[in-house]
This record gives C-alpha cells, structure tokens and sequence, in this order.
C-alpha cells in the first residue's frame, strides 16, 4: 500500500515540473565591435627605371666615319674587278694600249746588236671572244758600245688569238727600220770616196759606219691580261722579234755620167726578245 502512494505522488510530482514554463535564457551581452579603421593608404609606385639607350652597331660604311673628321674625305676604296668587268673585255670594241719595252735586238751574219728600251702604242679592234686586230707601233733606243747606236721603229699588223679570257697568242708583219748617228764603228771597204758609181755590199760582215733604212719586220707575241675594272686591263708580254733591214749610206757625191746620188747599200738581218709591259683602254 504505501509503495502505491509512494508511485503516485512521484507521477505527481513529475507532471507538475512538466507543466512549468522553462526559464528565459539570459540575454547574451552584445559583443564590443571594434572601432572602425579607414583602409591603409597604398604606397607610391616607383616609376619605372628608364630603358637602356641601344647604341646601333657601326657597320662597314659607317666604320671609317667614326673616327674620321668631318671635313675628311676618308681613305679611298679599291675594289676588285667583277665578272662583270672580265666579261666587258670580251666583248667587242675599240681598244688602245701604251706600254714600255726592254730587250735585245741581235744582229745576224756580221750587222750589229744592241739593248732595246721604249714605247710602244697598240691600237685594234676585238672582233669576238675569241679574236682580236691590232696595229702595233714601237720606237726604242738601240744602243751598245762599238755597235748598234740610234733607234730601232717598227709598225705591224697584229692578227691575234685570245686562247683564255687571260691568255692570248700574236702574229704581225710589217715594216721595221733603223736610223743611226755617229756610231764610232770601223768603215767597212770601199769607202765612199773611192766609188764612183752606187754600190751593194754581199753581206753584213763589214757592217758600214752608220746604217739609215727600212725592211720587212716580223713579231711573235704570247701576253697575259689582267682586268683591273671596266675600262682598263694591264698585261705583260714576251716577244720574239725579226727585222731585215736595207740600210743605206750616203756619200754627199754624184754620178757624173747620170747625175745620181752615189749610195752604198748593205742589208743587215736581226732578230730579237723584248719584254714588255702595257695598259689598255676601251
């Protein structure tokens, strides 16, 4: 009996504290903000660092004007010939060369020999690439001691053959001569007072004292060319020589029976090597 009291008023119990509000949960105290800050102030960019100044690289025509003052007109330029340049002298036209010979002009059965050194003057026409015409004038001292003493001319006509745009081969015929002064040679007999009529020596093997007259003259020439640009080309050039020349010596007398001068006549036959050097415009 007094377990079931005991139940009841605990069931009691247990319905009053049902009943009964829940207690208001305290208010929660507001949180303290903080004071409000003003954004931090950014700080200056600094300007950027300027950009290196590039310095062009002098090139090859600027080079020279670099160092060069401004009123200098600088150093001059050589420049090489081109293949245009080589090709041009193929090419047909007028041509003309100067140049200088040096060589030895000796003289056959008895007639006398002497050092050659003098101009010379080209001047002829290129046919084609491989054929040339030229006439070729030359006037050289002919000088030794006892022997030749004047001067040496000649003119040929010069057919020539252009082997390599470098190399050519020559053949000319023309006239050859040679005029003398004083020369201190022995006379050769009969002297000029003992004639009374023109004579014709057989030979040259008593060459007479002073030799004035013309002949036939012959050369050979083999030269090598050098295009320095457009318009000149230098070359040096070996040639054979062969002269046969009427000399003739006259003896201030006359023929009384024609009324002709009285000469003695005598043929001297040379031949010869010179070397020579030239320039040649078109």
């Amino acid at each position: 009996m007094k377990r079931c009291a005991a139940l009841v008023v605990l069931a009691c119990a247990t319905t009053a504290y049902a009943d009964d509000p829940a207690p208001a949960p305290e208010p929660t105290p507001p949180t303290e903000q903080p004071p409000e800050q003003s954004p931090p102030t950014p700080a200056p960019t600094p300007p950027p660092p300027p950009a290196p100044k590039v310095v062009p690289k002098p090139t090859r025509s600027d080079a020279p004007s670099a160092t060069k003052k401004s009123d200098d007109d600088g150093e001059p330029r050589l420049s090489l010939p081109t293949e245009a340049d080589r090709a041009a002298w193929r090419k047909s036209g007028f041509r003309l060369g100067l140049g200088l010979v040096y060589g030895r002009l000796i003289g056959l059965r008895g007639a006398p020999s002497g050092r050659l050194l003098g101009p010379t003057v080209r001047v002829g026409l290129r046919l084609d690439e491989s054929w040339s015409v030229y006439t070729s004038f030359q006037y050289a001292s002919a000088s030794k001691s006892g022997e030749l003493s004047g001067l040496r001319f000649a003119g040929t006509i010069d057919p020539t053959w252009h082997v390599t745009p470098s190399l050519s081969i020559a053949a000319g015929f023309g006239f050859g001569g040679i005029v003398e002064g004083r020369t201190g040679r022995m006379d050769a007999d009969p002297l000029p007072s003992t004639l009374e009529t023109s004579y014709t020596f057989p030979d040259a093997s008593h060459p007479i004292a002073s030799c004035s007259g013309v002949g036939a003259a012959g050369l050979l020439r083999v030269e090598w060319g050098y295009v320095l640009g457009p318009r000149s080309q230098t070359s040096v050039a070996l040639e054979g020589v062969g002269q046969w020349t009427g000399c003739v010596d006259d003896t201030k007398r006359i023929e009384p029976d024609t009324g002709t001068a009285i000469v003695r006549r005598q043929w001297w036959p040379h031949t010869g090597v010179t070397l020579a050097w030239s320039i040649a415009w078109r």
